[in-house]
């Protein structure tokens, strides 16, 4: 199991970013200074680092010279509220091996944090996940049922794709809301139970399982 490093001092954005990672199957810590990021990083015992620009104690540029000096390789993938070019730039050319400017959807953090450590570790790229008789390319963005082709919209293949890589998994409503949506949903919106009614009607209504007072599961 990777190990990620979440540096993050806005606790709502933190908690969104663990609880996301933690649902796909990393183990996450969490710290919300400077100080403590360079303590975690300099231990050698993380697989990536999510590190946010604006920490209190010392910055994120301060925190990634400091452990690059220190010749720790680790990926870092920068968070900021700054989107100007020259804090791109600062933040690149400083060691971070990718940058992503608040607001932000998990499954792109996501994506970026699976390309990092397989890039890392050279790790073989999955790019179709299947279901049974249902598989669903993630290069082309197809999916299949048998042989026939199901067309998705963007939000239905995400959520296909969440269920996918949980087989079996119940996924709470709040999981599927934070990897699908982001962190600015709204807790009490049923737009969860519309995708995935919609996303039954496509694949077979059989394949998600409702698990009363819990969520959704596939393959259960």
């Amino acid at each position: 199991m990777n190990r990620i490093l979440v540096a993050e001092d806005e606790e709502r954005i933190a908690a969104f970013v663990q609880k996301g990672l933690t649902a796909n199957g990393f183990a996450t810590t969490v710290v919300g200074d400077g100080p403590a990021a360079i303590d975690y990083v300099l231990t050698g015992g993380f697989d990536l680092v999510v590190l946010d620009i604006g920490l209190p104690g010392r910055d994120g540029f301060s925190v990634l010279r400091t452990v690059r000096e220190a010749k720790v390789t680790t990926p870092v993938i920068i968070l900021t509220a700054r989107d100007s070019v020259h804090d791109t730039v600062a933040g690149l050319e400083g060691g971070a091996d990718d940058y992503m400017t608040k607001p932000f959807r998990f499954e792109e953090l996501l994506a970026r944090v699976r390309l990092r450590l397989r890039a890392a570790d050279r790790t073989p790229e999955v790019t179709v996940l299947r279901g049974g008789d249902l598989s669903l390319d993630l290069r082309t963005r197809r999916a299949q049922v048998g042989n026939r082709t199901v067309d998705l919209t963007a939000r239905e293949f995400v959520l296909l794709e969440l269920f996918l890589r949980h087989p079996g998994q119940v996924l709470s409503r709040e999981q599927i809301l934070s990897h699908v949506w982001g962190y600015d949903f709204d807790p009490g919106s049923n737009i969860v139970d519309v995708y995935v009614r919609a996303l039954r009607r496509k694949i077979g209504a059989e394949r998600i399982t409702t698990v009363r007072g819990m969520g959704y599961a596939f393959g259960r």
